[in-house]
């Protein structure tokens, strides 16, 4: 088996080399790889001496900021287990994840820290002293930069190898429970290799992230960057303000940007004479994901970055890229989620018995590549359930052109992308459901002209019940996340309520009916 050399110690070799190399940069702070790899020594093995061991599990629940990425290396320098935490999410769903992935220590910051103090006496796995904030002095918590001064600058004596698990990324499920993705440290290395050769990503780079780093596209590109030894600039994930994009754009020189495309239809709003006043020309390549990237954004992006190298990717938290729409391939495969990655071990469109479908029908889509994901934490069922043999598949319908271009069809699941962000809709049927005056409910995706998909709930009441559509969404705050609202809310009688023969709803015929 291949001795992938992990991130952390890739870290203390770019050290090495370019001691005075900017790794990462903010609005206010940079740091060399000498500095960073120095403090992410610090960090591990001051996390070591809160008493953890090899394997146990660290959660950081922050905004996008340098501290994120430098718990990323010193957890592979530790052995220790990151656990991401979307930040967007609200008490209960935090408390889910804390509890049920096995969480011992929490780093968190002032903004989210009122998050976890509501949940922290239901944490019993989590010591009183492994509760660190970043940003300042907070009663019961530990202070980020005080941890780091205990540690020693030494790498920490940790026999990690490529099998152990690095990262564990929570994931929506069909029951709308979030799944633990178990990635390994070789399997990232696989990705910031094989995907430096489809994107050309070298040294030289300097990556502007945007994306939040709880997410694996943040996760893959931008320590893919650090991996190669370019220059990360970390931005806030929800401050995507597009005229201050275009001047850390100038001012940082940037390389590389990895967008969703409503990031990309904010910054197509710009006027033309404001968007003049900026040099952008550093840009020369750009990734679409997340979401299905329309003609017209992508004709506004080649114009607003001339010349621009524009990749198109697809693929999920568990397999790493799976398809990849080059540059090249743009305009004449409009649609389509490109060919075979590098790396990627075929793609395969198979029907419901597992056997091949022809050229030009749908079928589910599988991949096996070495970017796999170990397994899903606790849940060997649902592991079971995503592979046939080695051959791994999200769920996702699509077909094959005669070109051998893979277009996905649908989202099997009934999944919503908005924003970037994904929504499933059972989870939020749930909550829905548990109101007083609801009978019976379904969310389904609709088209949105900047979101992508917006979540909207159709709803059944209960015989001589009342609610209106700003209770509904009233009764969901504080119970999900904000971007899995129901943004319109559609009242119907049950005998409307499209059904199967075993009275399950219809979610594409609701999509259908309200679509237009």
């Amino acid at each position: 088996m291949a001795n992938w050399i992990d991130l952390g110690r890739m870290m203390g070799v770019n050290a090495k080399k370019w001691p005075g190399a900017v790794a990462l940069a903010d609005a206010g702070r940079s740091f060399t790889y000498a500095q960073t790899d120095e403090r992410c020594c610090r960090l591990a093995n001051a996390l070591l001496g809160l008493g953890l061991e090899k394997g146990d599990k660290v959660a950081v629940l922050l905004e996008n900021n340098i501290e994120i990425c430098e718990a990323y290396i010193a957890a592979a320098r530790a052995g220790l287990v990151l656990v991401p935490v979307n930040f967007r999410l609200v008490a209960p769903e935090v408390r889910y994840i804390l509890e049920f992935g096995d969480v011992r220590a929490v780093i968190t910051e002032d903004e989210f820290a009122p998050v976890i103090d509501e949940i922290r006496g239901q944490l019993p796995a989590i010591d009183d002293g492994r509760y660190v904030n970043v940003g300042g002095g907070r009663e019961g918590y530990v202070e980020y930069e005080t941890l780091l001064a205990r540690g020693s600058s030494e790498p920490p004596q940790v026999d990690v190898r490529p099998q152990d698990t690095w990262i564990m990324l929570f994931t929506s499920g069909t029951t709308g429970k979030p799944k633990g993705v178990l990635r390994t440290h070789e399997s990232y290395a696989a990705f910031y290799l094989i995907n430096a050769v489809d994107f050309r990503f070298h040294r030289g780079e300097v990556c502007l992230n945007v994306m939040p780093l709880c997410h694996v596209n943040s996760t893959f590109f931008t320590l893919n960057v650090l991996y190669q030894g370019g220059k990360v600039y970390v931005h806030p994930a929800r401050s995507f303000r597009p005229l201050e994009v275009f001047e850390i754009i100038e001012k940082e020189k940037i390389t590389f940007i990895s967008l969703v495309p409503t990031h990309y239809q904010v910054l197509l709003s710009v006027e033309a004479e404001e968007r003049a006043k900026f040099d952008i020309s550093s840009v020369d390549k750009l990734l679409c994901s997340s979401a299905p990237a329309r003609c017209a954004i992508k004709l506004g992006i080649m114009e607003l970055f001339p010349g621009v190298d524009l990749y198109e990717g697809y693929g999920s938290t568990e397999a790493g890229i799976v398809t990849t729409l080059m540059p090249d391939e743009q305009m004449d495969h409009l649609g389509a989620i490109g060919r075979e990655s590098s790396g990627t071990d075929f793609v395969k469109i198979l029907d419901e018995n597992g056997d091949p479908v022809e050229r030009g029908q749908v079928g589910e889509l599988y991949s096996r590549s070495p970017m796999m994901f170990a397994e899903y934490y606790k849940m060997p069922e649902k592991t079971a359930e995503s592979f046939r043999g080695e051959w791994f598949t999200a769920r996702d319908m699509a077909r094959e052109d005669e070109d051998g271009y893979f277009h996905i069809v649908d989202r099997k699941d009934n999944m919503i992308i908005t924003g970037g962000e994904k929504v499933f809709p059972t989870e939020v049927e749930a909550v829905v459901a548990s109101h007083q005056a609801v009978y019976d409910c379904a969310v389904i995706g609709l088209p949105h002209p900047k979101w992508g998909d917006q979540v909207t709930v159709v709803v059944v009441l209960k015989p001589g019940q009342d609610a209106t559509a700003e209770e509904i969404t009233s009764h969901c705050r504080d119970k999900v996340a904000g971007y899995k609202l129901p943004r319109r809310v559609v009242f119907i009688e049950d005998d409307d309520m499209p059904r199967t023969a075993t009275g399950k709803i219809l979610h594409r015929i609701l999509r259908e009916r309200y679509g237009d």
